[in-house]
C-alpha cells in the first residue's frame, strides 16, 4: 500500500486552550494511538489534502523531529459547516501486527450484462480486510466479467492474496440490474410473441 509521509510536531500542551490556538494557526491537532503510549502533535492542515480528500487507501508516515511513525488514519473530525479538519486519530502499525483497514473496491472486467443494456451496481466501494502492514493492498478488485444480466457478485468470489476480508460471505459487492428500457424491451417482445399472427 502506498505511505503518504507527514510532517508535525510533537505536542505538550492538549488542553482545549492549546488546541483552539493551534487551529487558529492553521495545524490539525492529531493523536497516534497503538503504542506504548499516546503520541500528542500537530501539522500544517495542507499536509493531509492527499491523505483525506481521495477514495484512495494510505498508510503514513509521520515525521516528529527525529522519530517516524508508521500508521494508518483511525478517525477524523470536520466541522459541520466549513468542512475544516478538527482532529485525526491514527493508529500506529507493527511489521508483526495485524491490522484493519478499509480498502476501495476497484471494478476489473466487462460484464456481458451491462453489454446487453444492464445496469451495473457497485453495492460495496470499500471493503474491511485485516492484514499485516506489508500485505494491506491498495485496492480490491471485482473481476464483473463474468456477471450476466441479474448476475450478483459476492464477497467470497473476490481473489484475496495475504489478507482476510471482514464481511459475511452472502455480502454483494456488484450486481447488474435490468435496466428500465430492457425491461421494456423485453416485455414488447414478449407481448409480441404471445400476439396472434395475421393470416395472408
Amino acid at each position: 500500500m502506498k505511505s503518504i509521509t507527514i510532517k508535525g510536531s510533537e505536542r505538550e500542551s492538549v488542553g482545549k486552550v492549546a488546541t483552539k490556538a493551534l487551529r487558529n494557526a492553521g495545524l490539525v491537532p492529531c493523536v497516534l494511538y497503538g503504542g506504548n503510549q499516546a503520541v500528542h502533535f500537530s501539522a500544517e492542515e495542507i499536509a493531509f489534502k492527499n491523505l483525506v480528500y481521495t477514495p484512495n487507501a494510505h498508510t503514513v508516515a509521520i515525521e516528529l523531529g527525529n522519530k517516524t511513525y508508521n500508521a494508518i488514519l483511525q478517525d477524523i473530525q470536520v466541522h459541520p459547516v466549513s468542512d475544516r479538519i478538527l482532529h485525526i486519530d491514527f493508529f500506529e502499525l507493527f511489521d508483526d501486527k495485524e491490522i484493519t483497514m478499509e480498502v476501495p473496491v476497484r471494478v476489473v472486467g466487462v460484464s456481458p450484462g451491462v453489454l446487453l443494456g444492464g445496469v451495473l451496481r457497485l453495492n460495496q466501494r470499500r471493503l474491511k480486510v485485516k492484514a499485516l502492514p506489508k500485505n494491506l493492498p491498495d485496492f480490491i478488485d471485482a473481476d464483473i466479467s463474468a456477471l450476466e444480466m441479474g448476475n450478483k457478485l459476492y464477497v467470497t468470489k473476490l481473489v484475496a492474496d495475504n489478507y482476510k476480508l471482514l464481511h459475511p460471505e452472502n455480502t454483494v459487492v456488484a450486481q447488474v440490474r435490468i435496466s428500465r428500457a430492457a425491461m421494456k424491451a423485453a416485455q414488447e417482445a414478449a407481448k409480441a410473441a404471445k400476439a396472434p399472427t395475421k393470416k395472408k
